[in-house]
């Protein structure tokens, strides 16, 4: 069954629709583009890309027909007309009112549904990887490990935030990156305490804390850790808040599994957190969604009350954050099965020390 026709399995809103964020569209046709509009009918769906990527599109795209945009929306037009569509619904969460406008005074006696309708049902749909998604997302993330092992060696007393970072995206790039998951984070000493802290020129000296957090891209899927090590050894204080996060961490992993409450999830790992006297400084989600996108549905998070979904990949993240002296934050990624979960993270959390 095509990504299509599960999409229609789900979905029925309106006659057809138009997908036309980069991101969904890559997801239905496997194709990486800037450009291009897909509309897809119940029973035939149409690539609409211009000369750039037309041959590879031909070459590459198998569950829809491929037409080359000179035109474009005469040329949908004549689609809706020999489909008899007389609604389309479109993205809410991505197409811009601007966007929207034009489409709705070409197409005057069309009806464009633009409640978040075809958005939830995508969403609900890229929420359950199948295997082939499964097997990119284990590529990504083996390549962010092998650059976690090989950081280790060059991480040392003297070298600065910035640069542990460059070397770390050179690493995952030679390693077969197609891309950085996001801009990676390493942080180390007072400055750990900022959970999305920027890499800065501040040098790492003993006795301190570097946290890591970046991810590898592979044919599209992202992979997501971080990890808390420490050059030298860690005073009492240190060592007390790093053994807390990984037990709230052990105990989120144990209790994760496909039907549980998003907020249970959160709520498992954010309780030890709190009655170890921390509460307060754990301020994020323990976890979200990844796959296509570094943060999508679902999430692990005190407002997300509905069911995780089986085949569903979630982060769980838990962290304390200490202003000014330093944070901590273990991170894995797993797949949630019916009798638990599945972890895609291999590194070792044991407390590093160099």
């Amino acid at each position: 069954m095509t990504r299509f026709e599960k999409l229609f399995d789900i979905f029925d809103g309106a006659d057809c629709v138009l997908i036309t964020s980069d991101i969904n569209r890559r997801y239905f046709t496997g194709m990486k583009s800037s450009a291009g509009v897909v509309i897809a009918f119940p029973d035939k769906a149409y690539l609409l890309i211009d000369f750039r990527y037309i041959e590879k599109a031909r070459a590459t795209v198998t569950d829809a027909e491929v037409i080359e945009a000179k035109k474009l929306y005469p040329q949908l037009m004549e689609l809706l007309k020999k489909h008899g569509a007389q609604s389309v619904a479109i993205e809410s969460e991505t197409m811009t009112v601007k966007e929207l406008n034009a489409y709705e005074h070409f197409f005057s006696e069309i009806r464009f549904i633009h409640d978040d309708s075809l958005s939830t049902a995508i969403s609900a749909l890229r929420a359950v990887k199948d295997e082939e998604e499964l097997e990119c997302i284990r590529k990504a993330q083996s390549i962010a490990e092998a650059a976690f092992d090989d950081i280790l060696k060059f991480i040392k007393e003297g070298v600065t935030e910035r640069e542990i970072a460059l070397e770390l995206n050179r690493l995952m790039f030679e390693y077969g990156a197609e891309d950085l998951s996001f801009d990676t984070i390493v942080l180390s000493g007072a400055n750990t305490s900022m959970p999305h802290g920027v890499p800065s020129e501040k040098k790492v000296q003993r006795g301190e804390f570097v946290l890591m957090d970046y991810g590898a891209v592979y044919n599209g899927y992202h992979s997501d850790m971080t990890r808390t090590i420490c050059v030298g050894e860690p005073d009492e204080e240190m060592r007390k808040v790093y053994d807390i996060v990984l037990s709230a961490q052990n105990a989120a992993l144990e209790a994760a599994k496909a039907g549980i409450i998003g907020s249970d999830l959160d709520k498992t790992a954010r309780d030890i957190i709190d009655r170890a006297g921390y509460g307060s400084c754990f301020g994020h989600s323990l976890g979200h969604g990844v796959g296509m996108e570094i943060h999508e549905k679902p999430n692990a998070s005190p407002n997300y009350k509905l069911p995780l979904n089986e085949g569903a990949v979630v982060t769980v993240e838990p962290g304390i954050y200490i202003a000014g002296k330093f944070g901590v934050r273990i991170e894995d990624f797993v797949i949630l099965t019916e009798n638990g979960c599945k972890n895609l993270t291999k590194s070792a959390k044991s407390l590093i020390t160099l």
